[in-house]
């Protein structure tokens, strides 16, 4: 089902019982673009630690924007032994033009390209996407509207609203008292912004949205008093609409947060660090901040990337390289839980995906989030009793076996491979680093060094000195195997690395060390053999 800026505020009321009501939620997210194309020192890198990762990744997430979420909600049917069903959502999003704001985001051309291979529908994010809007600019926006300051801004608006108080103006000359006209076109909250631009503009008319558009009423001066101090469409009252309107999405994020309920994702942190962004508060500064607002606003986070990658080589099931491959191995004839596994059914309404196959549409990767949790889940539970089919099985019963995962997010390219919402980090299992030292070269790049093993595997390279480089991959083989190739090379010398033994800043030490224990050690024969 797809939602955007015309059925949101009816739709609100259903998707916050279908949110209290479930075991869990499905997620994904589509952006206007993923990485900033940073060089140097600034790209990403196993050698980053997850603070620098994170302030990294932080730059990009301010850069782009949100333009589709899907949210698949899971529930289980009752009276129903282990079967589920799902309701899956499309919501387009626009940020918020209203007032003072007018957001800046880019779009990165890889992104339109791959979107656009799976169809996804441009005029719907840019033309009937739901508004939104993060704390911060909540609390600006009802400040202004509540205190009177608020103006129309965005250009486009400022077009629209001219043409609506000519129009009126034109109209009241020859209206009587008592007399209405219909705005007719003007929906969600910019029928409020018109409203409050005509009443501060026009003192003898009165407004009242309804079905068909913004009524415009002439009243005397003494009715307009009247109707503004005690209609129950007094301002103070459609003020808050407007807010209310204007917040969108974000008045949804509220009840998501509310509900307290477990929230499933597919290598889910850049999904994170955008609803934090987004909906809550701009990203903070600390990486640890931004673990400790992210586990208040979702205790349970499940990343079936980190379940998955655990299980894979285990069960010996082949490679996978997305989520939609990793939706068919469990499904097919290699998963030994195939037929007693949870059975998952889509709601009405929902129905677009029964037979109907949609990669990177959200709604669809949410539900299939959900759904590869489950048979995963399932899959543990079988091992850990040893019989199929597994009695009683229940969402709480899948909660206890995925406890290892939970609040475990996969981390692609950094130092370590997944991030603790709700404790410390764990420490590095990458592969160790590798010590290049060039001989007979006059000047060498990171580049350069670069290209000459890519050919043989992939690492990250880090200048250490002038002629020696780290090298860190995220396969042991890969640093096996260079070992093993570059033995006895001529001109390239790889070894593993030893910080007390390459440390520039400890053999500068020792330097220092050796120095003054000479100078200490000269001076004292020079003071024996004195007079």
């Amino acid at each position: 089902m797809d939602v955007g800026a015309d059925k949101f505020e009816e739709s609100l009321p259903l998707l916050q019982e279908l949110v209290q009501e479930a075991d869990f939620v499905g997620l994904d997210i589509e952006f206007t673009g993923l990485r900033s194309n940073l060089s140097g020192p600034q790209q990403i890198s196993l050698f980053d630690l997850p603070s620098e990762w994170y302030l990294k990744t932080r730059q990009s997430v301010q850069q782009f924007t949100i333009c589709q979420i899907g949210l698949s909600v899971f529930s289980a049917i009752e009276g129903e032994a282990n079967k589920y069903i799902a309701h899956s959502c499309n919501f387009y999003l626009f940020p918020t033009t209203f007032g003072i704001l007018d957001s800046e985001f880019s779009f990165q051309a890889s992104s339109v390209q791959f979107l656009n291979q799976y169809g996804f529908n441009y005029n719907k994010f840019l033309k009937n996407g739901i508004p939104y809007m993060n704390e911060e600019q909540e609390k600006k926006i009802r400040h202004d509207i509540l205190t009177g300051n608020w103006r129309v801004r965005s250009s486009p608006d400022k077009d629209q609203i001219k043409v609506v108080i000519d129009q009126v103006t034109r109209w009241l000359e020859l209206a009587k008292e008592g007399d209405w006209m219909t705005l007719p076109g003007i929906t969600g909250f910019q029928a409020f912004e018109v409203q409050l631009v005509l009443r501060q503009a026009l003192p003898n008319i009165w407004t009242v949205l309804k079905d068909e558009g913004v009524v415009v009423k002439k009243v005397s001066k003494q009715h307009r008093w009247y109707l503004q101090n005690t209609s129950c469409d007094r301002e103070s009252c459609w003020k808050e609409n407007i807010l209310l309107s204007a917040r969108g999405f974000s008045v949804f994020f509220q009840m998501l947060v509310k509900a307290q309920k477990p929230l499933v994702g597919h290598n889910m942190m850049m999904d994170l660090l955008h609803l934090h962004e987004k909906f809550f508060r701009p990203l903070p500064e600390s990486y640890n901040q931004f673990k400790q607002n992210i586990h208040s606003l979702f205790p349970v986070l499940i990343d079936t990337k980190s379940v998955t990658k655990d299980i894979w080589k285990e069960m010996n099931f082949p490679r996978v390289s997305n989520l939609s491959e990793v939706y068919e191995v469990l499904n097919s004839d290699l998963n030994p839980t195939k037929n007693s596994g949870p059975e998952i059914v889509h709601a009405s309404r929902c129905e677009k995906y029964v037979e109907t196959k949609c990669p990177h549409e959200a709604a669809y990767d949410a539900f299939l989030c959900g759904s590869v949790l489950l048979k995963v889940a399932h899959l543990l539970l079988q091992k850990i009793y040893h019989i199929d089919p597994v009695p009683k099985s229940s969402f709480p019963q899948y909660l206890d076996v995925l406890a290892p995962y939970v609040n475990q997010v996969n981390l692609i390219r950094a130092g370590v491979p997944k991030i603790n919402f709700s404790g410390p980090d764990y420490p590095s299992i990458r592969p160790p680093i590798l010590i290049l030292s060039v001989k007979r070269w006059p000047v060498v790049s990171e580049q350069q060094v670069y290209h000459t093993f890519q050919n043989l595997c992939k690492f990250d390279v880090r200048r250490l000195t002038r002629s020696q480089f780290l090298l860190l991959t995220n396969k042991f083989k890969d640093a096996r195997n260079i070992l093993k190739e570059y033995r006895d090379h001529p001109t390239l010398c790889i070894s593993l690395y030893r910080y007390w033994r390459h440390s520039p800043n400890v053999n500068c030490l020792l330097q220092v060390c050796g120095i003054v224990t000479a100078w200490a050690l000269l001076a004292f024969i020079l003071g024996r053999s004195g007079p």
